[in-house]
């Protein structure tokens, strides 16, 4: 089963990363280049132990949702999103933060994901979601250091 973990250091508190990584409004304003959006479940605010949240997104050119759940959560250091329904034979995503220097954080998502479809799954995984998947990860992070980063000083 494929999987990857991608690390990024924020210049914002652990329970500031922590709390923006789970706002549903910031995700889908991360993943705007594929039309993400929340559809079902909680569609707004910050996700908790146990929602659910439905997404709908285009990649590769095709429509589809996922439903995932937040199955662990202890802040400000992790919480787990899984997949429940969706497009991945499976899809489990670990969100770690850990205090950094003064007031920073190292975020650290580990994720693990298997698509459907037997072998032909396992040939798009090598053509092209190895690649694709941690792109499209580093891309969440960097708008989420963005969101965190800023006005610090207004909180």
């Amino acid at each position: 089963m494929p999987g990857f973990e991608i690390v990024t250091h924020v210049m914002a508190p652990p329970e500031r990363v922590f709390d923006i990584s789970l706002n549903v409004d910031v995700h889908a304003a991360s993943m705007a280049g594929s039309s993400e959006e929340a559809v079902g479940g909680v569609t707004a605010g910050n996700l908790k132990r146990g929602d659910t949240v439905t997404w709908r997104a285009r990649h590769f050119g095709i429509r589809w949702r996922m439903t995932s759940t937040i199955s662990a959560y202890d802040r400000p250091g992790y919480f787990v999103d899984e997949q429940v329904s969706g497009p991945f034979k499976r899809w489990y995503h670990a969100h770690y933060f850990r205090p950094y220097g003064h007031d920073g954080t190292v975020m650290s998502d580990v994720i693990e994901f298997a698509a459907p479809l037997g072998p032909l799954g396992r040939i798009a995984e090598m053509l092209a979601l190895r690649h694709y998947m941690p792109k499209l990860i580093r891309a969440r992070n960097q708008y989420i250091k963005q969101v965190a980063e800023a006005n610090l000083t207004a909180d």
